[in-house]
């Protein structure tokens, strides 16, 4: 009997019988017929179980594949996220933290100490003539921190008014003085979860510092007008081109902020100190000056490098750019040429000129030919300040303290 399945014969149901006649009636072959018509329904179900029984089979080695394939593409992107990471570090190495250029051993050992202190939450306190780049170290402190991913929100202490540092520190509410016609978020609290650069610290009057020693204590404060207490975890750098404990025994900064602020001190060396760093600058500096002047710079004359190098930098690398920046925008060709007139007219540190100069009277000498050009003008485009690479408040400061008198050079025998 044939076992059909949609007029698809699949098998044959046999039976035989050998001893009786006619054994197999009309019944039994009906019988029969149901029979294969079961078995036909059975072998095509065990047919369609088995079929789906492989494609089953076929998923979960497919499935197993893909997972193999994700965890060798995870492993990849991790390695490539590590390879990725490992070079950036190389390049930071390199280009010792980004923005700081040069490989001098002055320069070493303080990318050293801040590599140390990075990483913790210390207050790091940055000291330093005018024009080293106390900003840029400061920026390599906080990238370096676990807190880089929040703001590092920096505040210029001598560029502000001394009415409104309180209100530009602290903040304050609507109606604390004359003007005050909107609520006011101060920079600490924009800081917070983040890092507050404080440079020019020693600007800061008296009553302001003890406001700014009780943040430092107690991480906490009001806004100006306000009674409402604000909390704040922000990380506190600040810097100084002046000695602070001169300034303590002046009287124009308390002794306790400064032991606050001291907790970890770096010592940016002036550009005198790391000569070796003055061609890797000078490539630096018209690399960016070639884009923003729109003009072919390759470089300077053997003779202008070492005249650059020579020379003793009062206000460091601040001042070398300015000194680029004039002689590029002279420059007739694509190799500049340093000429005398560019730079003070102050030798080099150590240079024979009737004994050794002290750094104060290189100052004093360098300030005295900047008043000198502009006819003791301070500010403006054309001011001394401008010329120094200096805010104007820290040019008087500097005049007031060398005593020195706004047009008159002082000659140096």
């Amino acid at each position: 009997m044939p076992i059909l399945h949609q007029g698809r014969r699949t098998g044959l149901l046999y039976l035989e019988n050998n001893l009786t006649p006619d054994a197999f009636t009309s019944e039994h072959v009906e019988m029969m017929r149901i029979l294969a018509s079961q078995a036909a329904i059975s072998l095509e179900n065990a047919r369609l179980y088995e079929e789906k029984k492989e494609q089953v089979e076929r998923r979960t080695r497919a499935e197993e594949a893909l997972r193999e394939a994700l965890v060798q593409v995870d492993a990849l992107k991790n390695r490539l996220e590590a390879e990725n990471l490992y070079l950036k570090e190389e390049i930071r190495t390199e280009r010792n933290f980004e923005e700081i250029v040069g490989n001098s051993p002055a320069l070493l050992a303080v990318l050293s100490e801040v590599e140390r202190v990075a990483g913790t939450d210390s207050t790091v306190l940055l000291l330093g003539e005018t024009g080293t780049g106390k900003e840029l170290f400061a920026r390599a402190v906080h990238s370096r921190s676990r807190r880089r991913e929040r703001p590092l929100v920096k505040v210029n202490c001598g560029a502000i008014p001394a009415g409104l540092v309180e209100s530009e520190l602290f903040g304050h509410v609507r109606g604390a003085f004359t003007g005050a016609l909107d609520k006011r978020v101060g920079r600490f609290e924009l800081a917070n979860g983040g890092t507050i650069f404080l440079d020019e610290v020693v600007e800061l009057p008296l009553e302001t510092q003890v406001k700014l020693l009780r943040v430092l204590q107690e991480k906490e404060f009001e806004p100006v007008g306000g009674s409402r207490t604000v909390r704040v975890d922000v990380r506190v750098l600040a810097a100084s081109n002046r000695d602070l404990e001169e300034a303590v025994r002046a009287g124009t900064f308390r002794a306790d902020l400064m032991y606050r602020l001291n907790v970890f001190p770096v010592r940016v060396p002036a550009l005198r100190e790391r000569r070796a760093d003055i061609p890797l600058l000078v490539t630096f500096f018209l690399d960016s000056l070639s884009k923003k002047l729109g003009k072919r710079l390759d470089g300077c004359s053997r003779g202008s490098m070492e005249r650059l190098t020579k020379y003793s930098w009062p206000g460091n690398v601040r001042e070398l750019q300015n000194v680029l920046e004039r002689a590029a925008i002279l420059a007739r060709g694509p190799v500049l040429e340093i000429e005398a007139g560019l730079l003070a007219s102050v030798p080099a540190a150590g240079a024979d000129a009737g004994g050794p100069w002290t750094l104060e009277e290189l100052e004093r000498s360098h300030i005295q030919a900047a008043l000198q050009s502009t006819g003791g003008v301070v500010e403006g485009p054309r001011g001394a300040a401008s010329i120094l690479g200096l805010h104007p408040n820290t040019l008087r400061s500097r005049i007031k303290k060398l005593r020195i008198e706004r047009g008159r050079p002082h000659e140096m025998t």
